[in-house]
Parts: C-alpha cells; structure tokens; sequence
C-alpha cells in the first residue's frame, strides 16, 4: 500500500486536472453512479473526530477522508481502497487534496456563475485556502486586481500573492472589495459576516467558504437577499453544518433559492440570465470531493513509477 505525501500530490497534480476530474465526479452523482457519506463528527475534552467518504466506482476509487481537529488545528489522512476488489491502495496526507479541491470546485462555479469578464478579485482571508483560490482564479479569469482583507497576514502578503498570481495585489477596506470585486472569495474563520451585502456591486459571484460549522457565518441576509441563487455542493451535508444558511432569516432565504452544485455544472439548470445577478456558492465541502482527487493523485502516481493500479 503507497502513502502520498502533501509534497508528491502537489507534484503530481495540476489545477486543470483537479477541476476535471471534480467535474467527472460530480456528474456521476447526477446519474447516480456515485454516493457519499455526509461528514460524523466526535468530540470530547475539545477534541475531535471528523469522517467523510465516498464511492466513485466508475474511477475505481472508493475511500475516507478521516481528520483531527485540535485547538483550532486541523490534521487530515485519506484512505483509498479499489472499487473492483475491495482492497487498499494508499494513504494521502490530505492536506494538499483539501487545499486543491476546495479552489478547484469554486472555479467549476465561477466558470458557469460568475461574468466572463471579471477583472477584480476580493479575498477576505489570505491563508492556505485564500492563496490557493487567487492562484486558480487567476488562471481562469484575466485578472487585473486582487483585494486583500486580512487583520493577521504577514507584511509582504501582497508581494507573495503578486509572485504567485502574476495579479497586482492590495488590501483594502471591506465596503472597498464588496463594492469593486467581480468575484469575493470568503476564506476566514471569522463568525460574523465579513462584509455589507448591501454593498455589493450588481452582478458579483461569491464563494463563501471559509466555515462548515452551523454557528458561524461569512455572509449576512442582505448578501443572500440579493442572491439569484445560493449553490452548496450537497444540500443533505450543507443544510445541516452551514451557518451562512442556518442562522439566515427565512424571509431572505426560501428553500427553492438553494440549488446543488451539480445543476449549475451539470444538468445546467441554473445560469446567469443577466449581467445584474448575483450569485452564492456555499461550500463546506463533501467526500466526494477528496475521493476524487485523492484518487486522481493516486491513479497518476502509479503511472509515473510504472506499478500495477487497481
């Protein structure tokens, strides 16, 4: 049995790949060629236990993602097995799949959601997930500026961001990104909204994903109000842990304005109708999503070093 290690997954994988292989995955969900468990977590004396998983037959990958979390810290193994016998194959450290899956999902949204013209990015939070979302939002959209709004990154953030974007890069005011970015990414842990939805300029895609946890929200009612539509991957997961849905008034939110992810890259049921709509993409992700890309990495490791697959 391998074990992958952030570094070869990292190697091994390309953003386009991840984006395409996520896009695979989910359109075996639409035909019900695949299924997933919904996240279990477990706790005691502040210490917890959260599992996740998939069965993706059609990629031959069945697997888990398994991960701790303690004082705040997050710490993630995946377990692969073979959907034709049952047997296990490898071991990943999750993170690099965590950190790739998430911003590759947002960009298969972006791509059907968001203008085709978007020029400006906001980024509320600029750790491992807000970095990694600017770099493949910069490969799909021809970005000009990227707007910053972090209270605890490092001086030279920006001039890192620029290095790896190839984007001008400043911080800004919240009111400033909310009313001049094409496309706002919310990648904090913050527990209250980041930004006045009231300040948004028509027409904005935002992924908010920075929480999966039902007490804490990124966005308030006015983001949600003005929203043609608010996507999560998998309602029966995302109704239950996304605070951004969970603590909204009812009265802006109505149950036929949640869509799933796959009617918008799928089956194509919800698309921008007009240049003015505004669009929410909530994720709190899903084992579909680790699965797939877990599996992508491993089925690409085993080519590279010439070994039997599964």
């Amino acid at each position: 049995m391998l074990h992958i290690t952030d570094a070869m997954v990292d190697s091994l994988l390309t953003s386009r790949a991840a984006q395409e292989v996520l896009l695979a995955a989910f359109t075996s969900l639409a035909r019900g060629d695949a299924a997933m468990q919904k996240r279990i977590r477990t706790q005691a004396e502040g210490v917890k236990l959260s599992t996740l998983g998939a069965v993706i037959p059609d990629q031959d990958i069945v697997g888990a993602k398994v991960y701790t979390t303690v004082n705040g810290q997050f710490s993630f193994v995946i377990l692969l097995f073979s959907a034709l016998d049952g047997r296990p194959l490898a071991t990943l450290d999750a993170g690099a799949v965590t950190r790739i899956r998430t911003a590759a999902c947002t960009v298969l949204a972006a791509r059907k959601l968001a203008r085709s013209n978007s020029g400006s990015l906001g980024l509320f939070g600029v750790g491992v997930q807000g970095i990694e979302h600017a770099i493949q939002l910069a490969e799909q959209f021809s970005l000009r500026e990227i707007l910053v709004s972090d209270r605890h990154t490092s001086p030279d953030l920006a001039q890192r961001l620029n290095l790896a974007t190839g984007v001008k890069v400043r911080f800004a005011s919240a009111q400033e990104i909310a009313g001049a970015s094409d496309i706002i990414v919310t990648a904090s842990r913050s527990g209250l909204p980041l930004f006045e939805g009231r300040h948004l300029q028509d027409g904005t895609f935002i992924a908010a994903i920075g929480s999966s946890l039902p007490n804490t929200r990124e966005l308030d009612d006015d983001v949600l109000a003005r929203s043609k539509a608010v996507v999560v991957e998998w309602q029966e997961q995302t109704l239950e842990e996304a605070g951004d849905i969970l603590l909204a008034d009812p009265a802006v939110l109505h149950p036929e304005k949640i869509v799933e992810l796959v009617d918008v890259i799928v089956t194509q049921k919800v698309a921008r109708q007009s240049e003015q709509d505004i669009f929410v993409y909530k994720s709190v992700g899903i084992g579909l999503e680790d699965i797939a890309v877990a599996g992508l990495a491993y089925r690409l490791l085993v080519r590279k070093r010439g070994l039997a697959a599964a």
